[in-house]
């Protein structure tokens, strides 16, 4: 899994630079000349932001590849690309002809990718409906804007409960549940907390929010921060803090990181590239986040960030790209990505390959996949993220209610937003 890497880099997520993402409201906004083509390259190139056993694997993966080649074919060359600066160097590069055939970056950045128009190629003419069925539910919601597929889901990422085996003998099904666990097991006088997670990011506030059945935009793309259902997900999180004090005071990563390598937090929320963090000596399991009772029993579902195989808008050549992005799909790549990397791969079967099925750890995190949410791929959420993480410190700070924060917070987001169009429009 991901190791010692921001959660946000990791994923590719809240790239800057969103000017241009929001060219228009109507049909997708295309360049009147089109991308330039790079010269042509006697490689096929993929970028990517992966490093250790993740780079390793796809690196081999390339190699496989290009030695089944038959000859004049183009080899494979993986091409590393420092994860924070990948956004802007695609943005840069590509449409002047000086990127690559294909590139591996988080699917949040779509959107406004799909807009500008000389960046990404759509991916339908390849796809028919046995390809999307062989991926696991929600994988391709993540990478479709507009009615257009523009990406093929690779590996993904959302949160999910991880436990301390010595602390806690069986997960909690519900809140209720966890609730009780964690009152039983909190000590603030020493230091021990029942559960821990970063609760003022919005990026994990975001599994109570869409688990009451809220969300940043409804189902049109309007803004709906300030949704009853969100108030209520806050509400519940002053609570747990408030009134129940099984929270941490200071919800920092690197305190809840602490706090659950010492044995001190007996459940923490958090995502597979926190695995490689956690210290040896924790016996540690990992299962789907409770039920919601007072929302209908419904799941938490946290954000589900996915990792796509983007196909550059100049390739000299999209069958030959797509050719190696069908490959690095296939059961025989996803293991090695598995087992090797240590990623999630979104190929439906490769859970059912033996070294996968007897991993329980990642059999729990797609387990958790079939209730999590891709995040917004829309333009928009770029605007987002800021204001969100700002209403969050407010309510857990209890500086405030949260129905104060979130009409504040959808107040904000929509004025920047309404501020970029008039910007494009003028």
């Amino acid at each position: 899994m991901v190791e010692g890497r921001n959660r946000r880099q990791a994923l590719g997520w809240m790239a800057k630079g969103v000017a241009g993402g929001l060219a228009g409201t109507g049909a997708l906004a295309l360049s009147a000349c089109g991308p330039k083509k790079p010269p042509l390259r006697p490689n096929l190139i993929i970028w990517h932001g992966f490093r250790g056993a993740e780079k390793a694997s796809l690196e081999k993966l390339a190699t496989i590849y290009s030695g089944r080649l038959k000859p004049g074919q183009r080899p494979v060359r993986a091409v590393a690309i420092p994860s924070d600066a990948m956004a802007d160097k695609i943005s840069a590069s590509v449409p002047r002809g000086k990127g690559p055939d294909l590139f591996i970056f988080g699917h949040d950045r779509l959107g406004g990718w799909a807009e500008v128009g000389d960046t990404i190629t759509p991916l339908d003419f390849f796809l028919d409906e046995a390809t999307k069925a062989a991926f696991l539910p929600h994988m391709f919601e993540a990478v479709t804007y507009k009615n257009a597929v523009w990406a093929l889901p690779f590996n993904y990422k959302s949160a999910a409960l991880l436990y301390n085996k010595k602390l806690v003998a069986k997960p909690p099904e519900t809140v209720e549940e966890m609730q009780d666990l964690a009152i039983k097991l909190t000590d603030q006088a020493r230091g021990r907390f029942g559960l821990a997670y970063a609760y003022d990011d919005f990026f994990f506030h975001a599994a109570l929010m869409n688990g009451y059945g809220g969300g940043v935009f409804d189902a049109t793309g309007k803004l709906m921060l300030d949704d009853p259902r969100n108030i209520a997900a806050s509400d519940l999180v002053q609570y747990w803090r408030r009134d129940l004090g099984i929270l941490p005071d200071d919800p920092t990563s690197s305190l809840v990181a602490s706090l659950f390598n010492t044995g001190r937090a007996a459940m923490i929320f958090n995502g597979p590239w926190f695995l490689g963090e956690i210290a040896p000596e924790i016996e540690y399991g990992a299962a789907v986040l409770p039920r919601i009772t007072a929302a209908n029993n419904r799941p938490m579902a946290p954000y589900l960030a996915v990792e796509a195989i983007f196909m550059s808008a100049g390739t000299h050549d999209p069958a030959e790209a797509w050719a190696f992005a069908k490959f690095l799909t296939s059961v025989e790549a996803a293991k090695i990505m598995a087992v090797e990397g240590g990623e999630l791969p979104t190929l439906r079967a490769v859970y059912d390959v033996p070294e996968v099925a007897q991993n329980p750890i990642a059999q729990a995190y797609k387990t958790q996949a079939l209730s999590a949410v891709a995040m917004p791929n829309l333009p928009e959420m770029t605007m987002v993220w800021s204001p969100a993480d700002k209403a969050m410190k407010r309510v857990t700070k209890l500086e405030t209610t949260s129905e104060a924060a979130w009409q504040d917070c959808q107040r904000e987001v929509q004025a920047a937003i309404l501020a970029l169009r008039d910007g494009k429009a003028s």
